[in-house]
């Protein structure tokens, strides 16, 4: 809200440059009617690039941009981007759409803007791509599942960040969105690590089971009537043997009926996994994971002997400055770097947290990114080493 005075005091947060991402312009992005929210957006957009206009060197102002559909993303895009010149774009990565043409904050499906979308999103990204932004998603998870208490603001709060990052990631993976996209860039904000740590440790636990070929072990037409007639007959309990025992087994054949369309069999198919390395390929290079400084769960990402394949995620330091999760914003820093005290990271690990994965995160499609900023001269240096 004051760039003024974040530029003068952001050197106590321990930060050479931080990108701005607004609180504000997630209630731009979950505005329902439709007139308002491209109003709400393109207001606040214009009004962001003229603020921080004089502060640019240290603070990188963030567009917002609404995704209820791709053409108002892209529209926005081009204007944000391509006419004002922001280096940094926030999407909103979970959609409330009505249900039965019903009011949306009331009756609602989520869009993730991958698996099962209404709409191609792909013309996005690449728009995106052609611009030189990576889209980064901070959606709630609050009034939905089981986050709907009314009178527990914490029962709600507690994992919602998370639970929405993991829907839209997974949704955009499982849609093969970095097979199709394999530059592409994408960063969920405010959730931590845990959860990406936890989701991809089970894609690859959940491929290794129902993998195109292992799935096949699970083919109802594999079923051994038979056999099992003459299992039940000769171990069935007395709750069995009570039983019409002939209408039993006749249910039981039904088990090897089945009407499953075979090119729907492999659902790993749009992300074309031959192995379970092209999981780690297609997961880790292309998202990153903003977290909470103080959240001792980041350690996580960095554990390649837990994380499959030796893979390190790609945690990057943030906090939420000017929130009430941050009463001092001096002991942001020093507490991100309890972990390396503890021993759970080391000085290669810190350095990758606070600074590499954000010089790639924003570089690998702008490396001019850092230009006229007062970290240029390093960028540059780091990305030639």
């Amino acid at each position: 809200m004051l760039p003024k005075l974040m530029h003068e005091r952001l050197g106590e947060t321990g930060a050479d440059f931080a990108i701005v991402y607004p609180t504000v312009g997630l209630m731009a992005l979950g505005t329902h009617i439709d007139e308002v929210r491209l109003a709400l957006c393109r207001a606040l957009n214009d009004y962001h690039i003229e603020a921080f206009g004089p502060y640019r060197d240290r603070l990188s102002p963030v567009a917002v941009i609404p995704t209820n559909t791709p053409d108002e993303a892209i529209a926005e895009l081009d204007y944000a981007v391509g006419e004002r010149g922001f280096k940094n774009v926030l999407l909103c990565g979970l959609i409330q759409r009505p249900l039965a043409g019903g009011d949306a904050r009331k009756a609602f499906y989520l869009d993730h803007l991958g698996i099962d979308s209404p709409y191609d999103y792909d013309p996005v990204w690449q728009r995106c791509q052609e611009l030189g932004v990576a889209p980064a998603f901070h959606s709630g998870g609050m009034g939905w599942g089981s986050r709907n208490s009314p009178n527990n603001y914490m029962f709600n709060h507690v994992g919602h960040f998370a639970a929405a990052c993991d829907a839209t990631c997974k949704s955009l993976f499982m849609a093969g969105v970095t097979r199709r996209f394999p530059d592409m860039r994408f960063a969920f904000l405010e959730g931590g690590t845990a959860w990406a740590v936890t989701l991809y440790n089970d894609l690859i636990g959940h491929w290794k089971k129902r993998n195109r070929d292992d799935v096949r072990r699970y083919d109802p037409r594999r079923l051994d009537v038979d056999r099992m007639r003459t299992l039940f007959s000769s171990h069935g309990d007395e709750v069995l043997v009570g039983l019409d025992r002939n209408a039993a087994l006749e249910r039981l054949a039904e088990f090897s009926q089945t009407d499953e369309i075979e090119e729907m069999i492999d659902e790993w198919a749009p992300i074309g996994i031959d192995r379970g390395e092209d999981i780690r390929d297609r997961f880790v290079p292309n998202f990153y994971f903003g977290c909470e400084a103080d959240d001792p769960m980041n350690a996580l990402a960095f554990d390649d002997r837990l994380n499959g394949y030796g893979a390190k995620l790609k945690a990057i330091f943030s906090s939420d400055v000017g929130h009430w999760d941050v009463p001092d914003i001096r002991e942001v820093l020093e507490e991100a770097y309890e972990l390396v005290d503890d021993g759970f990271l080391d000085a290669s690990d810190f350095r990758d947290f606070t600074y590499a994965h954000s010089l790639r995160l924003y570089t690998d499609l702008n490396p001019n990114y850092f230009d006229d900023t007062v970290i240029a001269d390093t960028a540059r240096a780091d990305l030639a080493a």
